[in-house]
């Protein structure tokens, strides 16, 4: 059985793609605050929070790679990109235009796997992944990655399997920690030795520093494949 494993970097969108409405709605929270200090405050919160919703933000980043051979690719957002001279391996970086060409280009790869390994992409880049190609009108390849959430196949959640599907919930023995803190747990390099947070998207693309952020994407798909391969010998029953 083929498993794609993916993780996909987004970044909120500017201010001024939303009208009045919608920025009434967006920073109504920070509005009803009296105090000026915690106002803007609030407001800069909600700002760093557009990053994680489908409709205030874009992909600009997918990383890919075979559970079983460690080929892929990243697929990510870049002007101008000059790849560096001689470049080689089993991970091809792929510069798209704009994020209808790198959406489209990761469903046309998706389609020749047969299930998918994430780290809470049952509750983050699957539903941002459909509703971005929705909005932008990208036909999506594989419509059944939110199905029956008991199941492993064709979706495996290793943030639900690792919590045994929110078992104890928050407090529990089986609470649910990130993925920097399981890699360290189970002796796998962290995605975020090397500096690059997810929070740091943003600023890197105003940076036109693309490559940085696909090179921390494939860090994290590169460790999701770790975890994966110890969740599967030493607590799942998959072969």
């Amino acid at each position: 059985m083929a498993r794609l494993v993916f993780d996909i970097e987004t970044s909120g969108l500017p201010s001024d793609n939303f009208d009045e409405a919608q920025l009434e709605y967006l920073f109504r929270d920070a509005e009803r605050l009296p105090d000026e200090v915690a106002r803007t405050n609030r407001h800069a919160e909600i700002q760093q929070q557009f990053n994680l919703w489908p409709f205030t933000a874009r992909v600009v980043c997918i990383g890919m790679l075979n559970a079983d051979t460690g080929r892929g690719k990243v697929l990510f957002i870049a002007e101008d990109y000059v790849p560096p001279e001689g470049e080689s391996g089993p991970v091809e970086f792929v510069p798209c235009v704009d994020e209808p060409e790198l959406l489209a280009a990761f469903w046309d790869v998706a389609r020749h796997y047969d299930s998918i390994v994430t780290f809470n992409g049952r509750g983050f880049d699957v539903p941002f992944l459909y509703l971005r190609s929705a909005i932008l009108n990208i036909p999506i390849s594989r419509k059944d990655w939110l199905g029956y959430r008991f199941q492993t196949d064709p979706h495996c959640d290793l943030a639900e399997q690792l919590t045994f599907y929110n078992v104890s919930g928050r407090d529990g023995a089986a609470r649910r920690f990130n993925l920097d803190f399981y890699c360290k747990a189970f002796g796998i390099e962290s995605p975020k030795t090397h500096g690059v947070t997810g929070r740091d998207v943003n600023s890197l693309m105003a940076e036109k520093a693309f490559r940085e952020i696909a090179d921390y994407c494939l860090r994290d798909v590169r460790a999701t494949v770790q975890l994966f391969q110890i969740w599967r010998e030493r607590l799942s029953g998959i072969k």
